[in-house]
């Protein structure tokens, strides 16, 4: 078995995290989706429910983008 040089475990801890960021961020979006549909449609709160979507969604990308 052939042994990974520092480069190439830098590398593959790179993708990790980056994957393990993007499927935090689509499972945090998921659930606000639902929660945001669940106010629309069982509630009957539409206007707070696209509020809740659309800040949440900035929120999301924001943090994500300047944390993450």
């Amino acid at each position: 078995m052939a042994e990974a040089t520092q480069e190439e475990i830098r590398a593959h801890m790179d993708t990790y995290t980056a994957f393990n960021k993007l499927l935090t961020f689509v499972i945090l979006w998921v659930i606000l989706l639902l929660s945001s549909m669940a106010l629309g449609l069982v509630a009957h709160v539409g206007l707070l429910s696209v509020l809740l979507g659309v800040g949440g969604t900035v929120a999301l990308l924001i943090g994500f983008a300047l944390f993450g």
